[in-house]
């Protein structure tokens, strides 16, 4: 009793639970969770590989039942459960997994959709041949071997691993303080960098980047962010995005699909698909029909069908945002290196295999220089018992037993021992004369190996040459093309609200004076007619009902275009007076807005045609002013003046189905017509081409599209109107001067104020705003056609009322849809 009270240690909890797990953490950093970072490999993966291996399961023979070699692997070296092994070598034959799978697996090994794989009674592997070369020459002395577990084997504390596995399959896991996140890397790329590190010792982060570019994951993908690769390959720690491969491709019926061919690494497809859908059921964004996982044996596809006119990019920016298919992957480069965890980087993993690859060539030139050394001298020893065979021969016959003869042929013949036995040992038919000749070839090549070997022991330039061309070699016999693109800059995706903003009918109104709003239908209905928020003076350019999801463009007379989605319109009630545009964009004091449009999507087909005061005009697409990423702070230029004092006139927008005739009227009176198709098409940065030759300081009052049938109204500056019917005006070619529309006056002549163009017989009001702010309201239908050389009748007193300055359609209600 006494003795066992003696061996009572009295300790606190503290310190015993300190030094256990310190101890139980050892373990299972070195032994169980992370990589070695010579052969990239955790014990169970070299235990596997080297169970494998000795057990003739390799490449260039059959196929084996996986339980017997995780039997083998469990009972000879990794005494765990059997689950574990088995999980451990199927991810080694998954090849959306590894860059380089090191086991080849007949049967079901799993899916990139984490479908678990067949139990191992089923399925049969064998070393995939790449995997041959991890194991090459382990038999020459080149690794250490420590007994197993229960001391009835040895097994290799790592291998010779002939391609650097680390870099190439990647690795990941977690252990007590630590975890590691390696990813893998093309096999050339890695292979054409350590051949460039082993003749530039000094070389850079920034040079070994020439090589390798980044990770190539099995998976493909897209990889952003040359920054966070350079910081991980510098610190073992960075960030890059993942995105998947995607392409927007067209269907029937206006309709369009995303196709996803490459997805990021270790993402769950069909997690993917789910999430997907779910987006699709919630109608979290508008526009998608279906989602379709079309994956076949041919490869991986997922398609998005998406609604007729959909808007696929945005569609496609918010899937990426919202789902796995864009991924931040994260670099924690923690390798076992002088057998402690440490986080590496580029340089230091390369350096650290070079090392090991140096120190496996010397082991392995040393074993063949002692076999050849060897084997040479019992060729030299054979050699001269042939010389001297009769006499050997003599003194073997003469012998008592084997072991008489071979020491008396080290008595008399000065050959050593080994020699001996070989002499003894000789067949009666390697003595003929034929034999000599080869045992004197066999000699003079083992000199040249052993010169060959001494050289490379004796020589570093020459171990170099010898790692390089291994290199080289599995570069010619393993090496493919990367798989993961890399692109420098990380894309902040922008989601378009427009992919997640409910289609709602609204009313927009834009006005003269820079003031917008939108408003619901509702709130339209329920005020007055006049009672729209804005002030006297001010009027709308723009009245019209919408969609949520259409889009505004706004054009200034000073040659600026402003572009607002409806949604983003400030959503007000229709008595108010909502947002004025200088609360996002400046303008000119003299700058007004004059023409406003709304337009159902971002592809329209059709041109506006813009017309300036100093007689110039053009045709620009409208896929030519769509707008920049900056729309919300800064406008687009829509065309470009020759004279800083020009200005827009009219802008008007046609497709296939608009007028087809061209009419401008200056002010001196004089009018031209001529066919849209004279018009050119230029840029939204150009001047355009002479509308029509002004003379005598004249200026261009408005321009009109119009038809054969329609009428212009006309107003002068004296306060006249007169109606006359556009086909007054012949159809002649653009940049002419024109015909007057006047009739001449030698004292206070007649001067165009303003003019429109309307349908003959329309019952539109029309409004005359003179330079008091005044309105004077006219019905065209009251006036009768005049001839091309009168000047009208008086309608406005410019002594009371003012001169009059603008002419324009009379604002009527809307009729809702």
């Amino acid at each position: 009793m006494a003795e066992e009270t003696s061996n009572i240690q009295e300790l606190t909890l503290e310190d015993v639970m300190g030094e256990r797990f310190g101890r139980y953490s050892k373990s299972i950093i070195q032994d169980r969770a992370l990589p070695d970072i010579r052969d990239g490999l955790k014990p169970v993966q070299r235990r596997i590989l080297y169970a494998m291996n000795k057990d003739g399961n390799t490449f260039d023979k059959g196929f084996r039942k996986s339980a017997k070699s995780v039997g083998n692997v469990m009972g000879n070296y990794h005494p765990h459960g059997d689950s574990s092994i088995y999980e451990a070598m199927v991810r080694m034959s998954q090849d959306w997994k590894l860059r380089a799978p090191l086991v080849e697996m007949h049967g079901n090994n799993g899916s990139i959709d984490a479908d678990p794989p067949a139990a191992m009674r089923y399925t049969e592997a064998r070393l995939s041949k790449i995997s041959g070369t991890m194991l090459q020459d382990i038999d020459k002395d080149t690794v250490d071997f420590v007994p197993n577990f229960d001391d009835t084997e040895e097994e290799p504390t790592v291998l010779p691993a002939r391609f650097p596995n680390l870099l190439v399959n990647g690795a990941s896991g977690i252990s007590a303080g630590y975890a590691t996140e390696i990813p893998p890397h093309n096999l050339t790329e890695v292979l054409d960098a350590l051949v460039y590190l082993l003749a530039h010792p000094t070389a850079t982060t920034d040079d070994l980047m020439q090589f390798v570019k980044g990770p190539d994951f099995p998976t493909g993908g897209i990889i952003q962010g040359l920054d966070g690769i350079k910081k991980a390959y510098e610190t073992g720690a960075g960030r890059i995005v993942l995105r998947s491969l995607t392409a927007i491709k067209p269907l029937k019926g206006n309709k369009q699909e995303i196709e996803i061919t490459e997805i990021p690494y270790e993402v769950n497809k069909a997690l993917l698909v789910k999430k997907m859908d779910e987006i699709r059921i919630m109608k979290k964004v508008e526009g998608i029909v279906e989602v379709r996982d079309e994956s076949d044996r041919n490869g991986l596809t997922i398609a998005v069908e998406l609604k007729a006119d959909a808007d696929a990019q945005g569609i496609l920016t918010y899937l990426l945002k919202n789902t796995d298919l864009q991924i931040t992957y994260n670099f924690n480069m923690v390798a076992i290196h002088n057998m402690r965890p440490e986080r590496i980087g580029l340089k230091t993993a390369l350096q650290a295999y070079i090392d090991f690859q140096r120190e496996i060539i010397t082991k392995r030139t040393q074993h063949d220089l002692d076999k050849a050394q060897k084997r040479q001298h019992i060729v030299e020893g054979l050699i001269k018992a042939l010389s001297i065979l009769d006499q050997v021969i003599a003194t073997i016959r003469g012998s008592k037993n084997r072991h008489d003869a071979k020491q008396n042929l080290i008595d008399q013949y000065d050959f050593t021992e080994p020699q001996a036995e070989a002499i003894v040992t000789l067949q009666l038919y390697r003595l003929t004369n034929t034999d000599v000749t080869e045992l004197q070839k066999e000699h003079d090549h083992l000199a040249d190996e052993i010169a060959r070997l001494t050289d490379i022991l004796a020589n570093d330039a020459s171990l170099r040459k010898v790692m390089r061309t291994q290199m080289q070699d599995i570069k010619k016999t393993f090496g493919s093309d990367r798989l993961t693109q890399v692109e420098a800059q990380i894309e902040e995706l922008k989601v378009d609200r427009t992919v997640t903003v409910a289609d709602e009918d609204v009313i927009v109104m834009v006005s003269h004076d820079g003031y917008i709003k939108r408003s619901s239908p509702r709130s339209y209905q329920a005020s007055a007619e006049n009672d729209n928020g804005l002030k006297d003076e001010d009027y709308p350019i723009l009245l019209t009902q919408a969609s949520t999801l259409d889009h505004i463009f706004m054009f200034t007379s000073k040659g600026n275009m402003i572009y607002r989605p409806v949604h983003e319109l400030a959503d007000a009630r229709w008595k108010d007076t909502g947002e004025h545009i200088s609360q996002s964009i400046g303008l000119a004091d003299d700058e007004e807005l004059i023409a406003a449009f709304s337009f159902n999507s971002l592809e329209e087909q059709g041109n506006f045609v813009i017309a300036t005061q100093d007689g110039l005009i053009k045709q620009t697409a409208f896929g030519d002013l769509l707008p920049g990423r900056t729309y919300k702070k800064h406008a687009s230029m829509y065309v470009k003046f020759k004279a800083a004092t020009d200005q827009v006139v009219n802008i008007s927008y046609v497709d296939q189905h608009g007028p087809l005739t061209v009419m401008l009227m200056s002010q001196h009176g004089q009018g031209l017509r001529y066919d849209l198709a004279e018009v050119p098409t230029n840029g939204a940065r150009t001047s355009g081409a002479k509308a029509m030759d002004l003379r005598n300081g004249d200026l261009v009052v408005n321009m009109q599209l119009v038809s054969e049938t329609d009428d212009a109204i006309i107003v002068t500056q004296r306060g006249a109107l007169k109606k006359m019917a556009v086909k007054e005006v012949p159809v002649t070619s653009r940049a002419r001067k024109g015909v007057l529309c006047l009739r001449e006056l030698k004292a206070n002549p007649h001067e165009i104020a303003a003019f429109l163009a309307l349908p003959a017989h329309a019952v539109t009001p029309v409004e005359i705003i003179t330079t008091r702010g005044i309105r004077h309201d006219v019905l065209p239908a009251d006036h009768e056609l005049n001839a091309r050389y009168s000047n009208g009748s008086f309608v406005v007193d410019v002594d009371t009322e003012g001169v009059p300055v603008s002419l324009r359609f009379k604002e009527i209600s809307l009729m809702l849809n």
